[in-house]
């Protein structure tokens, strides 16, 4: 999974990130409205982690943002506002869910993992895919009920292709979900071939079929 922090208190943000990243989730962190502004004009995201007193702009906004632009980022607030009126407005404008600071980043991480799995995966935490199983909650694949080790970028690189079943993932999209914004700064998506040639192989080794299509010119499609 790859989440946006927005969040002006450094401390706070440095929390999140640290304990996600514990837990296996890639995070990218800003801490006012233009850089939030401009992540979202760039990238997609799996979640976005919204506090809304922001030093040159309002949350809100953000929303209205993502909305004019037709994104599909799935969106917490993550607030010392608790009034009912901020709540009912925050979701009337297309947040997700709500979270009053100060919280428990456990209860923050099953919160994000749960609207995630609700997005892509119709809320299961085992996602199946033929004779491919995935236990989200333990992050363990298995192949005809046989345990396959994957790397952590290998076992996110699954994710994403079965989420996005039959859909053509570009190098370019693969790149970003994998190593974020840090994508822009690479010389080239080489490394994507690596990572598809060796999920490819650890799948095939414990009996999987092969779903991983080249679409040359364009990127990789997960398909039966």
């Amino acid at each position: 999974m790859k989440i946006l922090i927005i969040e002006d208190e450094q401390e706070i943000a440095q929390s999140i990130s640290s304990y996600f990243k514990d837990n296996g989730v890639q995070c990218e962190t800003v801490h006012n409205y233009a850089q939030a502004a401009d992540k979202i004009d760039n990238y997609d995201y799996d979640c976005i982690l919204l506090d809304l007193t922001l030093p040159d702009g309002d949350g809100f906004d953000i929303l209205t943002e993502l909305r004019n632009k037709d994104k599909t980022d799935g969106v917490i607030i993550i607030s010392a506002k608790e009034t009912l009126e901020t709540r009912i407005k925050g979701f009337s404008l297309g947040a997700d869910d709500y979270l009053t600071k100060p919280f428990h980043l456990a209860e923050l991480l099953v919160r994000m993992q749960a609207l995630v799995r609700r997005r892509n995966f119709k809320g299961s935490n085992s996602i199946a895919f033929e004779e491919i199983r995935i236990e989200v909650f333990t992050k363990t694949v298995l192949v005809n009920e046989l345990k396959v080790d994957l790397t952590r970028k290998e076992l996110n690189l699954l994710l994403f292709l079965i989420g996005n079943n039959n859909k053509v993932l570009s190098k370019a999209a693969i790149a970003e979900h994998l190593s974020g914004d840090m994508a822009d700064m690479l010389d080239s998506h080489d490394f994507i071939y690596a990572h598809i040639k060796n999920l490819k192989k650890k799948l095939a080794k414990a009996g999987s079929g092969d779903y991983i299509r080249t679409v040359y010119g364009e990127g990789y499609k997960w398909e039966k």
